[in-house]
């Protein structure tokens, strides 16, 4: 019983999962080819995951789109992170001194979680807006910067995934993207040259828990035009002092004893 159980869940977390910002609805048909499951397999699941308000149903499309109920559960989970409650003012303060767009990912393993943006414009920073979405590792800066400091066995798992090319600039070859890695960890910081947007550059910083671990990064991007190589390198120190920060207030120790600053002092 107990493994059918587990058996049947998997199935149901696998009809969730063929939804994205990009698949927003989908038939009947759309899951079961996703899935690989018997038509009548997935809208058994859907009529389950439907009835729990995991998905509602477009009657005008005959198609299915994620519930509400995922969107309170989310945010729930995001209320309880500590990283979400104690980097936001960090991510509020960075946004209004970098005056462009500031995002703050976790890693789960194989991509990055968005769970906070700020956007500081050219007009002044706007209120920070919260999302879910995911991107690759080997192609952002947030990736990066939490990738260089996996152990092997972690780097080989998300290469082994593939690289696919999001721009001319995306690093597809395993040994280029190691040694940018390796770079990334002696310098402290990583930078996405366009790697996943042409004409879009971003420098990211790794954060730490309390034990260490490198498990998430904030970074500062912004238009190529804006966001010069010498303006990268002038971010750079500040986008890492917020980083670390940040792991100070989470239970970091980097062994010299200081305390975390205040979001909004003054970066020397």
């Amino acid at each position: 019983m107990k493994t059918n159980n587990i058996k049947s869940a998997g199935k149901m977390l696998s009809v969730l999962e063929c939804f994205s910002t990009v698949d927003r609805r989908l038939s009947l048909a759309d899951v079961a080819r996703r899935t690989k499951l018997p038509r009548s397999t997935a809208h058994r699941l859907i009529l389950t995951l439907k009835e729990i308000g995991f998905l509602e149903q477009d009657h005008s499309r005959d198609e299915y789109r994620l519930g509400i109920k995922l969107f309170e559960l989310g945010s729930i989970v995001l209320a309880n992170m500590d990283v979400h409650r104690v980097a936001k003012p960090y991510v509020d303060a960075l946004s209004t001194l970098s005056r462009e767009t500031v995002h703050l990912c976790v890693f789960d393993g194989m991509k990055m979680v968005f769970i906070e943006r700020g956007a500081g414009g050219r007009s002044g920073p706007n209120n920070a807006t919260t999302t879910m979405e995911a991107s690759p590792c080997h192609c952002t800066g947030v990736g990066k910067a939490t990738l260089a400091f996996q152990s092997d066995l972690v780097i080989d798992r998300v290469l082994g995934m593939g690289l696919p090319a999001y721009t001319r600039n995306t690093l597809t070859d395993p040994d280029r993207l190691r040694e940018d890695l390796a770079s990334i960890r002696q310098r402290g910081y990583a930078i996405d040259d366009g790697e996943i947007d042409i004409g879009v550059r971003c420098v990211a910083a790794p954060i730490r828990n309390t034990s260490g671990h490198v498990f998430a990064a904030v970074s500062v991007s912004g238009p190529a035009t804006r966001m010069t190589h010498e303006r990268v390198q002038s971010l750079a120190p500040v986008v890492m002092s917020h980083a670390e920060s940040i792991s100070l207030q989470l239970g970091y120790s980097n062994g010299d004893g200081a305390a975390a600053p205040a979001p909004n002092a003054p970066i020397t």
